[in-house]
């Protein structure tokens, strides 16, 4: 199956909503990850709105190389209707590498979980055949979200990150 092909699409869960990425989302999305403690196992800064919305706008339009598909979701908490972080995966032949950010005041509550979990079972819908993501050895939470979802790790790194990885299906 071709999976360059895929594109994001509205994925719900008991209590999230993962919506198709905008850049009219930035201004929200900026507040949602002000915090600079996000940053402390990627790197770099919060991004001001005009920022965001510039790297959304650059997301949107998709990768470059027509043998990959970038997807991006914002995550909707219904209960409080409002956005708490992104979930993305880059799909290239039939693997997805993954990740996740939830703002910090939504941390802790199983979201990033939840969240990573409904794109991880969408992404088998859609005939991925591996899922990765790459998490700092010493980013726990990260590695709980991974292991919610199914990820194991590797002896495998990458930039000083940990390879996990769950094969979907054989």
């Amino acid at each position: 199956m071709d999976l360059s092909a895929v594109h994001a699409e509205l994925i719900s869960t008991a209590r999230l909503d993962l919506i198709p990425l905008s850049a009219a989302h930035a201004e929200e999305m900026a507040a949602v990850l002000s915090s600079p403690a996000l940053h402390t196992y990627i790197g770099g800064a919060p991004l001001t709105p005009a920022a965001l919305r510039t790297r959304y706008e650059r997301l949107v339009a998709g990768s470059p190389d027509p043998a990959v598909s970038w997807l991006n979701w914002v995550i909707r908490l219904r209960s409080d209707s409002c956005f708490t972080g992104t979930v993305q995966a880059t799909v290239t032949g039939s693997e997805a590498e993954i990740a996740w950010v939830v703002g910090a005041p939504w941390q802790g509550r199983g979201l990033a979980s939840e969240a990573a979990r409904g794109l991880v079972s969408w992404l088998e819908e859609q005939a991925v055949r591996t899922v990765v993501a790459h998490i700092h050895p010493d980013h726990r939470a990260s590695a709980a979200v991974a292991t919610a979802a199914g990820l194991t790790p590797s002896e495998q790194s990458q930039d000083d990150e940990i390879r996990w990885q769950r094969a979907t299906r054989p």
